[in-house]
């Protein structure tokens, strides 16, 4: 079995989040939330302290204060597992392989719990699930742009979405967007960026951060066929105006959707 690094931050309530999405970037493999404090997972062989300074580096936050432990394959699996709750929006509901999907109709996403990719309870991802639920109506061609574990993919298809495409750096992601798409029994054609063949879509959704959304901004717009829309994830309240600025060339952009201090900036393709 692998060992893991468990980290436990000491952080002022108001840079959780922030300092959360800058681990992620920093190379931890999944970073949670328990009793206010953050937690998160780096591989056994990793530098905690380098990680964590990369991190405050990135976010503009003080590096915290940390404790870590060693914590083996079983131990990380069984926690997962415990902390995962299912949860609905929507016409969707989310949940792992071992809940118990209700009947009352909900289209049914199932993401297990794994090392590198989250499983949709973030409250960016909810967002950008709160949009293509409320968006989605049958027949659109479809694109995630940093895709993760595949979830919103996967939520589009499941929504009735009629082509479905999902992009990734990370190899592994493109690999766990693969492997969920199967398990959910839907197609989601999972791939890195330079394999994306040239096509524009109805609907782009992008949950990452706000300055490679900055970046990407001409790259996502020509990906949006005219009169199609685009939303965005990832940001503070108090980033969306930023990024807003970003789209405008293109976009009638606003914040469309807020959920705990965070932002969906969305619009429409002129």
């Amino acid at each position: 079995m692998m060992p893991w690094l468990a980290v436990t931050l000491e952080l002022e309530a108001g840079a959780v989040d922030a300092f959360g999405d800058a681990l992620l970037e920093a190379g931890a493999q999944s970073v949670s939330l328990e009793s206010g404090r953050l937690s998160a997972i780096l591989e056994g062989r990793a530098d905690a302290a380098a990680t964590i300074a990369a991190a405050a580096r990135s976010s503009g936050i003080a590096a915290p204060r940390f404790t870590a432990q060693k914590l083996e394959d079983r131990d990380w699996v069984r926690a997962s597992q415990a902390q995962f709750e299912p949860f609905a929006v929507g016409r969707l509901w989310i949940g792992a392989s071992w809940h118990e999907a209700p009947s009352d109709g909900r289209r049914v996403v199932r993401i297990d719990p794994g090392l590198a990719f989250g499983t949709g309870s973030h409250p960016t991802t909810r967002l950008v699930l709160r949009f293509l639920e409320q968006g989605i109506h049958g027949d659109e061609r479809v694109l995630d742009y940093g895709c993760g574990s595949g979830i919103l993919a996967i939520a589009a298809a499941k929504l009735g979405a009629a082509r479905v495409d999902a992009v990734d750096l990370d190899a592994q992601a493109v690999e766990a967007a693969a492997a969920n798409a199967t398990l959910n029994q839907v197609a989601v054609r999972a791939c890195p960026p330079e394999a994306l063949p040239p096509a524009q879509y109805d609907v782009v959704v992008s949950n990452i951060l706000l300055q490679p959304l900055v970046l990407l901004a001409p790259l996502l717009a020509a990906r949006v066929k005219p009169g199609g829309r685009i939303a965005l994830a990832g940001v503070l309240e108090s980033q969306a105006d930023e990024l807003a600025a970003a789209y405008a060339p293109c976009f009638e952009a606003t914040v469309a959707l807020r959920l705990d201090g965070w932002a969906l900036v969305a619009g429409v393709h002129a």
